[in-house]
């Protein structure tokens, strides 16, 4: 006789209160995060008019971040996380308090009575943004897996995606809107009333316990080098963070979406906002769609064919001179790149031991870091060399190479199913 099957819960991981505070709190921090990204953005382009100074904002914030990144994953394994989490959101708000300080009419003066160029404390804050985030994400990922139970954690990082989609939607949205309409000391403000509310919305999270103590005498070196030799060794995994990598490291047009909504498309900061949130909306639909009806099998290659989408939708954009097609294309990216962002994420989760979850996320945050912030660089250079629409022409067709040379090389990526 069989046993009948049990109805899938699309909202299984959400029942939970501190799950619930949990994804306020990473709504908060993401809209104010991609709040911030577009306003720095806006303002740096408007001081220096040149697109590798764009290119310069993801290389600053990247280079903390990539750096502190896996001593932040072994802080993660061996402290409670939710600890870690906002004392770093602290430190995202005095960085966010610091910009809001440059929209100051005082700042002119006062930046040249120091000899200091009007985008250096700029840079400065945005480095220290990157450092914040750098211990935020390794935290963020450990402490999700101690709030839900383990049969839920697929339902969690689909349901974890998604918001951080919605804030990636409302953040460049929010800002374009404000920054257009109230200016850019309105939009900082508001950035830092989110970081508050994240901040709070930590807080209300119940204290979770610090993981297992590491074994004496193991030293930190060892415990980090542990955590790469897991996830290099591990050919699905090392794979999948692969292939997003290099994907988004070539593919990825938002650092020159400024260049496209100013001198392209014609469009101003209000267009600007809505070009940065059409790839977010594509993903919260294909989120939502994904928490009812999650990918199980054939999983590696739905995973491939995703980028492979993406890459195709980035090409469309480069070519579009009309600013509906350009979003729509750019929808598409957010729909693909939304699949990738799941089965990524789920994958981490099922295959990662509790204990090591710190330090794997670090090397999955060291390599959406490359992939986002420093893609931000290479696409302010290539931009330079190829101006804008050669440069993310170019990113495209490199991201359906890269997707080529993995379905080649990574028979088991392909093979993987989620059980």
């Amino acid at each position: 006789m069989s046993v009948p099957a049990i109805p899938h819960d699309p909202y299984a991981a959400l029942r939970g209160r501190n799950f619930r505070l949990f994804i306020v709190m990473r709504l908060c921090m993401t809209v104010a995060i991609q709040m911030q990204a577009v306003v720095v953005g806006w303002q740096l382009y408007k001081i220096t008019n040149d697109p590798l100074a764009l290119g310069l904002v993801g290389l600053v914030e990247a280079v903390p971040s990539i750096g502190i990144m896996l001593f932040a994953g072994h802080l993660a394994d061996i402290y409670p996380r939710r600890a870690i989490i906002w004392r770093t959101i602290v430190l995202f708000l005095v960085s966010s308090l610091a910009l809001a300080s440059t929209s100051l009419a005082f700042y002119p003066q006062w930046a040249a009575q120091w000899g200091l160029a009007a985008t250096w404390p700029i840079y400065f804050a945005v480095f220290a943004t990157g450092l914040a985030r750098g211990f935020l994400g390794p935290a963020n990922f450990a402490l999700m897996s101690q709030l839900v139970d383990r049969a839920h954690f697929a339902n969690a990082a689909t349901w974890n995606s998604t918001v951080w989609q919605a804030g990636m939607v409302g953040g460049p949205a929010l800002a374009g809107l404000v920054y257009g309409w109230l200016g850019i000391q309105t939009a900082y403000g508001l950035q830092c009333l989110l970081v508050v509310a994240g901040l709070a919305a930590c807080l209300a999270i119940a204290p979770q316990p610090a993981p297992a103590a590491p074994p004496p005498g193991e030293s930190i070196w060892g415990r980090l080098a542990e955590g790469l030799r897991f996830v290099f060794g591990h050919q699905v995994m090392l794979a999948a963070l692969s292939l997003d990598l290099f994907a988004v490291l070539f593919g990825g047009a938002t650092a020159l979406l400024p260049i496209f909504a100013k001198d392209i498309l014609l469009v101003g900061p209000q267009g600007l906002g809505l070009l940065r949130s059409a790839p977010a909306v594509g993903s919260v639909v294909m989120m939502l769609y994904l928490a009812y009806r999650p990918v199980k099998r054939n999983a590696g290659r739905v995973l491939l064919w995703a980028v492979g989408g993406f890459g195709l939708a980035t090409i469309g954009f480069a070519l579009s001179q009309n600013f509906w097609l350009s979003l729509l294309m750019l929808l598409l990216t957010g729909i693909t790149d939304s699949v990738s962002a799941v089965l990524r994420a789920t994958l981490m989760q099922l295959l990662t031991p509790e204990t090591m979850k710190g330090r794997v996320s670090a090397v999955n945050g060291i390599f959406i870091s490359s992939s986002n912030e420093i893609g931000a660089f290479e696409s302010g250079v290539a931009a330079r060399l190829l101006g804008p629409v050669g440069s993310v022409l170019f990113g495209g067709a490199m991201s359906l190479v890269v997707v080529g040379v993995t379905a080649w090389r990574a028979v088991q990526l392909r093979r993987w199913q989620i059980k």
